[in-house]
């Protein structure tokens, strides 16, 4: 332990414990970080497959569902996205907001050809 002692205050510093500390504490969190970093890299291929699966559990409800649910499910998130948007929010929200719009939207184009046609 290095200390060192003004003779005219008699102050006394610890400057090298302190910097020891600062070090062994960054190591330390350094340490912790790597191996929850290699604990999520190794779960990353199971999430990939429950997450495709749960998107095409939801393709097929969207597909499943009648041209007045995906109208009013595509306008309520539009409109959910541009209130969003003209609020103030983040722009990761506004893109989450679009992402069942454009899913139920392009259900409604391919199901009628890109046209509509009144019936």
């Amino acid at each position: 332990m290095a200390t060192t002692t003004n003779g005219t205050t008699g102050t006394t510093t610890k400057a090298h414990d302190d910097t020891s500390d600062l070090a062994a504490t960054a190591k330390g969190i350094a340490s912790d970080v790597a191996d929850k970093a290699v604990a999520a890299a190794q779960r990353l291929p199971e999430a990939a497959s429950a997450t495709g699966v749960q998107l095409e559990k939801a393709n097929q409800m969207i597909r499943s569902e009648s041209d007045e649910v995906l109208a009013v499910g595509t306008s309520l998130s539009l409109g959910m996205a541009i209130g969003l948007l003209l609020g103030g929010a983040n722009r990761i929200l506004v893109i989450l907001a679009l992402i069942p719009a454009t899913a139920m939207g392009l259900t409604l184009f391919d199901r009628h050809g890109g046209t509509r046609t009144i019936r």
